[in-house]
């Protein structure tokens, strides 16, 4: 019988998450039936979402989340014993899962892992996962970048962000990009961005003016509120802008699910008469496109055109602290738990 520990929302974190919004519980797992697999985290991810997603996940629930793991036991001739996978199993040590939950679809459902080769298995949660194909369709689709055009990214040193300003310098774009410490700035630098600010101690007006004085073509929107709304009025005509998250407002509860709000930074003059295309976007939707995504970010990691960086946390008992340390920056790139 295998013993298998989870963290469970106990209650609905106010403003930041709190240790105490969580709790570890700790269960048998079932025999794995014909088709069935029992896998073991290895890595586990923690990202900004799941603010978001801790308002809708079902107290005291296994909490949600991507992971690494190893399959400890198969009665599936796909997944065989010592293979790994990725798996969006939350934060569990150990999952049973039955036969109809295993499939091929990737992205937020469990697959095999991408031959990394010597590369950290981890990196499947990061620039070589959903992350990766974050940048990659949410810039290139969204965004359509064409040589010369200035791009800017917020959240630059994130897992997300950092991957956008190298594909962005990768389509020989002039790329601005926004971090939160002196550090990140450094980090962002080395990636190739032409100009690096921080937002906590530049203005965004003033170094947008300087930066990009013949207006913005692609903006690549990791934390909205505020910050977007000093941003708009430097987009150029026809400029595009690709709204992947709003982490400014993600511990904000006047932002929780169904509740309208009237402080939206996207203004409706600036977008008519600048002529500008606004979208979202959900990764899943290119789910039938996933491995173009993940192989082309590996090509790109191969050729020395994509750095990475991770930010590890050791310790399964270390979930709740790692996820809550994104909301003060304690991350640069990729945040991780290794167990």
């Amino acid at each position: 019988m295998v013993k298998a520990k989870s963290w469970v929302l106990c209650k609905r974190p106010e403003g930041v998450p709190k240790l105490d919004d969580f709790s570890c519980v700790e269960k048998d797992l079932p025999p794995c039936g014909d088709g069935d697999i029992i896998i073991q985290a290895v890595s586990l991810s923690v990202d900004p979402y799941m603010r978001y997603r801790a308002r809708m996940v079902p107290l005291n629930t296994t909490f949600v989340g991507g992971q690494v793991a190893k399959v400890i036991e198969s009665k599936n001739s796909k997944y065989p014993v010592g293979s790994y996978v990725v798996s969006y199993s939350g934060w569990a040590s150990h999952t049973h899962l039955k036969k109809d939950e295993l499939n091929d679809a990737s992205g937020f459902g469990t697959a095999p892992i991408l031959d990394v080769g010597d590369l950290p298995k981890s990196l499947a949660l990061g620039i070589l996962g959903m992350p990766g194909n974050t940048a990659y369709f949410g810039f290139l689709e969204l965004c359509v970048p064409k040589e010369g055009d200035t791009v800017v990214v917020n959240g630059a040193a994130g897992a997300v962000g950092s991957a956008v300003v190298q594909i962005a310098k990768i389509k020989g774009c002039r790329v601005i990009g926004f971090a939160g410490s002196a550090a990140k700035v450094a980090w962002v630098k080395g990636l190739g961005a032409d100009y690096v600010f921080n937002y906590k101690t530049d203005s965004i007006d003033e170094s947008l003016k300087a930066a990009a004085p013949n207006g913005i073509n692609c903006y690549f929107d990791n934390v909205g509120g505020k910050f977007t709304a000093e941003v708009l009025p430097h987009m150029a005509q026809f400029g595009r802008i690709s709204i992947c998250g709003a982490i400014s407002t993600y511990n904000d509860e006047s932002k929780g699910i169904g509740k309208v709000t009237m402080d939206s930074p996207y203004s409706e003059g600036a977008i008519l008469w600048k002529q500008l295309r606004v979208e979202g976007f959900i990764v899943s939707r290119w789910g039938a496109r996933w491995n173009e995504g993940l192989n082309k970010m590996l090509q790109w990691v191969k050729e020395g055109k994509l750095k990475y960086k991770e930010t590890v946390t050791q310790g399964f008992e270390n979930m709740p602290t790692a996820f809550i340390g994104l909301f003060s920056g304690d991350n640069t790139g990729k945040a991780v738990v290794n167990v």
